[in-house]
């Protein structure tokens, strides 16, 4: 007698569909409950532009802080307790309304700001400028 024996060619397989439902149900929900948080920052005044066209006759005072912390103007170098002197004996020549301050970027705070301070005294608006 010769027994035939039938090979099972069906291979197990999972359904994934419901897993899948899961899955999507699942993102729903979360999509839904997220809550979304504005997340709080500075609050910066910007300026506004101006469209009037700058006088090219007035000049600005270019007081340049090098890395040493020597205050020079004009290409003399001013002592940190003088400058105010220079600079108003500077806007009796030519009144501006502007002092550029060029510090060089190893150059000391304490330095920067005793010029920034006697400026600001004076009246004058201050631009800050960094070069490496």
């Amino acid at each position: 007698m010769a027994i035939k024996r039938a090979h099972e060619t069906d291979e197990a397989e999972v359904d994934m569909t419901p897993m899948l439902d899961i899955v999507f149900i699942m993102l729903i929900f979360f999509i839904v409950t997220t809550s979304f948080v504005k997340e709080s920052g500075l609050d910066v005044n910007r300026p506004k532009a101006s469209k009037s066209e700058p006088n090219p006759k007035k000049k600005s005072i270019l007081v340049r802080v090098n890395e040493y912390g020597n205050i020079i103007i004009n290409n003399r170098q001013v002592d940190p307790e003088r400058v105010s002197a220079y600079v108003e004996s500077l806007l009796a020549e030519n009144p501006t309304e502007t002092l550029v301050l060029d510090a060089h970027e190893d150059a000391a705070h304490e330095t920067i700001v005793i010029v920034a301070d006697q400026a600001k005294s004076l009246g004058l608006n201050i631009a800050v400028v960094s070069k490496s």
